[in-house]
């Protein structure tokens, strides 16, 4: 279903009062989306579906996910989560994993942007250079 240019506009005009302090809110959203399908203005179903999207796309941008050879101390695991605070701002979901494959070093996803120092990747990249 192709989504129209009044029904994208009210989705982001609905998504941007969702937002607190420049974080989504759920309760807003819950709100919002019963108000939506309660009132049932004319391209609803588009509107709902835009918005979805935007909320989805919210959800990965704020979604972090920093991969480690070894356990992550505490005091790491804090300074990793400050410092990707400062760059990406407040509401940051941060989650840790251990994945030997990388031999050293860390991996960190931040929605689509990737940050790979890891040895594994190193040695990709020296491997591609031959």
């Amino acid at each position: 279903m192709k989504i129209t240019k009044t029904a994208r506009r009210e989705a982001k005009s609905l998504f941007e009062a969702c937002r607190m302090n420049g974080v989504l809110d759920d309760a807003r959203v819950r709100t919002a989306v019963t108000a939506v399908i309660s009132q049932k203005p004319r391209g609803y179903v588009g509107i709902l579906e835009h918005f979805q999207r935007l909320v989805k796309l919210d959800i990965q941008r704020r979604t972090a996910r920093i991969e480690n050879a070894i356990e992550t101390s505490p005091a790491l695991a804090q300074q990793l989560t400050s410092t990707l605070e400062k760059r990406y701002g407040k509401g940051l979901n941060v989650s840790f994993a251990v994945d030997r494959s990388l031999v050293g070093g860390l991996r960190i996803q931040v929605g689509s942007d990737i940050f790979d120092s890891s040895v594994a990747a190193r040695l990709r990249d020296l491997a591609a250079t031959f």
